[in-house]
């Protein structure tokens, strides 16, 4: 209990008022974790990016997830000028279907706000 407020790790029930998460890493790596979004705002890029080493798991993208982000879009031509993260985040988002994101941070968050509204 937080000064008359339940905490989601401190009751064994579904109700609770505050729900702890801390960002970690960057909200790159949550866009990274919905490919299909990032095709769908960006149609050069292929889905087959998924398949990389620096890119199969989007909570430890090595290098910064923003600067790999940003390679990924610069590669086919996207945000030439340097990644506008604002755009970016725009534009990712209206695609993003969170039950198919892969980034374990991401679910842990969405579970956290899907538990929270039950």
């Amino acid at each position: 209990m937080l000064s008359g407020f339940t905490t989601k790790f401190s009751t064994s029930s579904q109700q609770f008022t505050v729900l702890n998460r801390i960002a970690i890493e960057e909200l790159e790596a949550w866009f990274l974790g919905d490919a299909t979004a990032i095709c769908q705002a960006y149609p050069k890029v292929a889905q087959l990016f998924t398949k990389r080493t620096r890119y199969r798991d989007p909570d430890a993208v090595k290098g910064g997830t923003w600067e790999a982000l940003e390679a990924l879009l610069k590669g086919k031509g996207y945000h030439q000028g340097g990644l506008n993260k604002v755009e970016a985040a725009r534009t990712i988002s209206e695609y993003m279907q969170p039950q198919n994101n892969q980034s374990p941070s991401f679910q842990c968050f969405n579970a956290g706000i899907q538990a929270f509204f039950r």
